[in-house]
């Protein structure tokens, strides 16, 4: 049996929500757009703190915490369920090339997995890991930014949209910050 990941405390947390079998899906700016306003929503409505985040093509690094009285498991389990059941809704309305491929692997993994009734968008969980100290949140924060140059997306971390690094940089973003 593996180490499940947690979250124990209101702390600070570095995450990732992958979607199944890492496939690119954000490349299409219709459902990039679900996740952005979905962490608006969660951080107007659903008491989210979102310190910094990164949308991937196949997944998404977020390092947020949750307000007092409010839990971080549910904040996502919610974005998760929200955002999957209305990405798919946008593939089968859009013009994508891969529609039927994309609709199959969702379709398949939702029948092999006893939570979901039709579809199965993002990978069980989001790997919760606590940042607790000020090294391990600078390595983290790094890490997210520097994910889209890692893959040879843009040279500079704040050239990257999908990205909370620009805010870093002294600009505003596609996500508000408190």
């Amino acid at each position: 049996m593996g180490f499940k990941y947690k979250v124990s405390n209101n702390g600070i947390y570095f995450m990732t929500v992958t979607v199944i079998d890492w496939i690119d899906v954000f490349t299409r700016k219709e459902l990039a757009e679900i996740v952005i306003e979905s962490l608006k929503y969660c951080q107007k409505e659903k008491g989210l703190v979102l310190y910094a985040w990164c949308l991937m093509p196949s997944h998404l690094h977020l390092i947020a915490s949750a307000e007092e009285n409010t839990k971080l498991s549910d904040i996502l389990r919610d974005f998760k369920k929200f955002t999957s059941k209305s990405i798919v809704a946008v593939i089968k309305e859009i013009n994508e090339s891969r529609k039927e491929w994309l609709l199959d692997k969702f379709e398949f993994a939702g029948r092999t997995n006893f939570k979901n009734k039709e579809y199965k968008f993002w990978q069980d969980g989001f790997h919760p890991i606590e940042l607790d100290t000020n090294a391990m949140m600078g390595q983290k924060l790094d890490y997210l930014h520097y994910n889209p140059v890692a893959a040879g997306i843009v040279y500079e971390p704040e050239h990257y949209v999908y990205s909370s690094a620009i805010n870093y940089a002294g600009q505003q973003g596609l996500i508000m910050f408190c």
